[in-house]
């Protein structure tokens, strides 16, 4: 028996998630006593606030140690209905809640519930690394639309309408992105949201777990509008917002019908998320707390101070994001020189490079649809930052 054959054809075909790839390449170089600096995971470096902590812990104290709904618990899913009606002006009752182990097990259920072998899912590039993975295990195909930094990285209506076959299924896009900190206007998401009301079996996923770390004046969800209210799936979740990435909490609001079929999904899969995260995260959305605010604002000041200094590293193009705590700068300048051991051709190169030689550790812009770039996380303490980017700078001075 040749163990590589046991493996099915879809997990042999599935790429490794790069961030998680590079994150483990890093720690490994730590371990050998490299003082490496990771920019490479999409984690927010603040603590739970005490009151989240708290909650879980007096859920405990009282036995909420059982299973739950499959969906989740009532409270919650209670407190996640209100939350979008009053902060995203989304009509989602509790019955079209459902709650996960993440953000990513509810975008994986809404591919499984959804995809038939050869269905199509348009996906704005660049994108995050699980959605095209995820797509194409739920035996649907991605159609990847890109749009580069001269764009913001913000693909158009246009672009997205000569995508759009009698195939498709559905489209999906983050805003604020991940990796790219874009954040779309009104007026943007109208004029995608006019074009997929075209096509009346079209599903939109609304991936919005960076909604909380969004630098512009409000955040909208293309689920308000009159002709999305009945096809938007919107995804959101604790990680990000909360600093709360390892309660695996994540939920989603979807019409009745997608709703229950994640539902399905997840009941065979998983069942309910744990029950005093739950609580938990009840607590923080009923909460309105300042250290969510406090945090957008850290991360603000951490952006303007991390492009501040990319600005000074000659041929590095920098945009401005308004949002998540990435930055996606186009590095493409390099492609081609070399050291004299090590030759750049393309992003995972240079991601390699700055790993080994800056001992900084970055992901390829190739794992999110686009080889040009490489994606920063800014994460991190100003000291981390100032250094990384220095680090970056002193190594590409070698390269001719």
């Amino acid at each position: 028996m040749t163990p590589e054959l046991m493996i099915s054809n879809k997990v042999r075909s599935m790429e490794v998630s790069a961030t998680l790839k590079m994150a483990q390449k890093a720690r490994d170089l730590a371990a050998k006593g490299v003082h490496v600096i990771s920019l490479s995971l999409g984690e927010p470096d603040f603590d739970t606030p005490e009151f989240i902590k708290e909650a879980a812990y007096q859920a405990l104290k009282k036995g909420n140690t059982k299973y739950t709904p499959v969906p989740g618990t009532m409270d919650i899913r209670k407190a996640i209905s209100e939350k979008f009606t009053s902060e995203n002006g989304l009509d989602y009752a509790p019955s079209q809640i459902v709650v996960s182990n993440g953000a990513k097990q509810s975008i994986a259920n809404i591919f499984m519930a959804i995809l038939n072998p050869g269905d199509e899912v348009i996906v704005p590039a660049p994108y995050w690394v699980s959605y095209v993975e995820i797509i194409k295990f739920s035996g649907g195909i991605p159609v990847v639309v890109s749009a580069d930094i001269e764009d913001d990285f913000k693909v158009n209506a246009s672009h997205i309408e000569a995508a759009i076959t009698d195939k498709t299924k559905a489209i999906i896009f983050s805003s604020p992105c991940n990796p790219t900190g874009s954040v779309f206007t009104e007026q943007e998401l109208r004029s995608i949201a006019d074009v997929i009301a075209k096509h009346e079996n079209i599903i939109v996923i609304a991936d919005e777990i960076y909604e909380y770390i969004n630098f512009t004046d409000s955040h909208i969800s293309i689920g308000t509008f009159d002709n999305m209210k009945h096809r938007t799936a919107t995804v959101n979740g604790f990680s990000k917002g909360f600093s709360m990435t390892g309660w695996r909490l994540g939920y989603m609001g979807a019409p009745q019908w997608l709703a229950d079929a994640c539902n399905k999904v997840q009941g065979q899969i998983t069942s309910g998320a744990a029950s005093f995260s739950q609580e938990a995260g009840a607590v923080a959305l009923r909460a309105k707390s300042k250290e969510t605010v406090e945090m957008k604002e850290a991360f603000k000041r951490r952006r303007d101070l991390i492009i501040a200094h990319l600005k000074q590293v000659p041929g590095l193009k920098v945009n401005n994001p308004q949002g998540a705590f990435y930055v996606f700068p186009d590095i493409s300048y390099y492609f081609g020189t070399s050291n004299g051991s090590i030759t750049i051709n393309n992003a995972d190169d240079f991601s390699e490079a700055m790993l080994t030689e800056a001992h900084v550790g970055t992901v390829s812009g190739s794992a999110f649809g686009n080889d040009n770039c490489i994606r920063l996380s800014y994460a991190a303490s100003d000291d981390e930052i100032i250094e990384a980017v220095r680090r970056i700078k002193v190594c590409l001075e070698s390269f001719k």
